[in-house]
């Protein structure tokens, strides 16, 4: 009962980060807001229809790994998440009943996680992709793609038994932020820059900087939910211990990317000081963290966040070198920050010395029978750059194999008279996502109308004018 109630906590403040994700976006707000909404509504119902089948917790298993090593096969459309049991009842009859398992509580957890995942690419393809096209992406996101990495993994697939000790990636810095930002780099390439991106960047920059704070903010908060609820409870005097690891371990990292990008921008621009670079920094950080911050020493952490946030600062500039369009630095953020943090799980991992390896053994380490496993640092090592390859591999695949045919039929990139007019007054109802853009809007038609009034006053004037003091001239025969 302990361990429910603190996941469903966790997933709760897990959750609220879709609401820190909006409040970073793009120029286009009421576009992406509905991509926001669609993104967790589409999740919901695709992950009942799927989700036990092909991702956690779904058989079946041999000697406690997925038997195909693949993907499940088990609970498909919600099968198993109640069991049905008859009982004896005392005068001898037999008595249906359902008994709930943990498959609900465990669907509801790792719902927060494949949104997540889906929505990290709308940011790379932002401003500039239709919206159907992103629906048929996200579909294809979240019923199949990630939830087969999520298989290989969290559901003890092959890379949860590739060696004696296999990946380490605590709460999916490889998992979930590392596949959804390969997914933004390969639809951010495939739907090219938006129009101008380059010719005019002042043009494009950020709708609200106060906003984009307080969507960092909210963001940090929901990680609590991400990383220390993935201890997956509180009912043991271990569990708490790591989840208390854990949260200063991301707190740490929080902070120190944000400080690391902020000096780095403050250098680049100049002596000017860079908020949007600060927040991103922030976040850089906190997926540096996320794959090994139950396995790393606090030191660790902060040196995980440095050089994280100098991955995310470099990633970002060749990205723009290069000429493809990221409009909030998703694949930099997520993705070069995800495959980082999934390595570094293993080569900082606390393990005694650079031969003993903890991983999942939390404060022990993995045991040889009754001594540590010689060696298992290396395996670690191995199982986790084995673990950025695939998952790059995998998620690069079948994005482009969804984008490139999008694009070619033209359902995926919005032609450049709608780019320039905006998504939000083309597509959606109401035109502006903000009441000031509406009043803005009335306040200038109205100015244009009384200066037309005006125009046909002074028009309607001078003729009145110019007709009083027409004198006809007589004529003499």
């Amino acid at each position: 009962m302990v361990d429910s109630l603190r996941s469903l906590s966790d997933v709760h403040a897990s959750w609220f980060c879709h609401g820190g994700v909006g409040l970073l976006q793009g120029q286009k707000c009421a576009k992406y807001f509905v991509e926001e909404s669609y993104g967790c509504c589409h999740g919901d119902s695709w992950l009942v229809v799927l989700w036990l089948g092909i991702l956690l917790y779904s058989g079946p298993y041999e000697d406690g790994y997925l038997a195909n090593k693949f993907i499940g096969s088990d609970s498909w459309f919600g099968s198993g998440f109640l069991e049905y049991k008859e009982l004896v009842s005392a005068g001898g009859d037999k008595v249906p009943v359902y008994e709930p398992t943990a498959n609900m509580l465990a669907w509801f957890f790792q719902w927060a996680f494949c949104s997540a995942a889906a929505t990290i690419v709308s940011g790379g393809v932002a401003e500039r992709v239709k919206f159907p096209g992103y629906c048929i992406f996200s579909f294809w996101m979240t019923a199949f793609m990630y939830p087969v990495v999520v298989a290989w993994t969290w559901g003890y697939g092959f890379l949860a038994s590739i060696n004696d000790v296999g990946y380490m990636d605590f709460a999916g810095s490889g998992i979930v932020h590392m596949s959804g930002g390969v997914g933004a780099l390969v639809g951010a390439i495939v739907a090219g820059p938006r129009a101008g991106r380059f010719e005019t960047p002042d043009d494009f920059a950020p709708h609200s900087m106060p906003l984009i704070v307080l969507g960092t903010f909210i963001l940090w908060f929901g990680w609590y939910g991400f990383n220390c609820g993935s201890t997956l409870g509180l009912s043991t005097a271990a569990k708490g211990f790591m989840a208390a690891q854990v949260a200063m371990n991301t707190t740490i990292a929080a902070a120190t990317g944000g400080l690391v990008v902020f000096l780095l921008r403050l250098a680049v621009t100049r002596g000017k000081y860079d908020i949007g670079g600060f927040c991103n920094g922030i976040l850089a950080g906190l997926v540096s963290i996320t794959a090994g911050c139950g396995n790393v020493e606090v030191g660790s952490a902060f040196a995980i966040a440095v050089i994280g946030g100098i991955i995310y600062q470099g990633t970002s500039m060749l990205l723009q070198r290069v000429g493809v369009d990221d409009p909030i630095d998703a694949f930099a953020v997520h993705g070069a920050a995800g495959a980082w943090g999934t390595f570094a799980a293993a080569v900082f991992d606390w393990g005694s010395g650079v031969d003993f390896y903890s991983g999942w053994s939390g404060f022990s380490c993995v045991m040889d029978g009754d001594k540590c496993l010689s060696g298992a640092n290396g395996q670690g090592i191995a199982a986790n750059v084995l673990q950025v390859v695939i998952i790059t591999l995998w998620i690069a695949f079948w994005s482009a194999l969804v984008f490139v045919p999008l694009r070619l039929v033209g359902f995926l990139t919005a032609d450049v008279p709608m780019q320039l007019k905006g998504f939000d007054e083309v597509k959606h109802s109401p035109p502006k996502a903000y009441v000031q853009e509406l009043d803005a809007d009335r306040m200038r038609k109205m100015q244009e109308e009384q200066a037309r009034i005006a125009q046909e006053q002074q028009r309607q004037q001078a003729a009145s004018v110019k007709k009083e003091n027409f004198k006809p001239v007589r004529s003499y025969a």
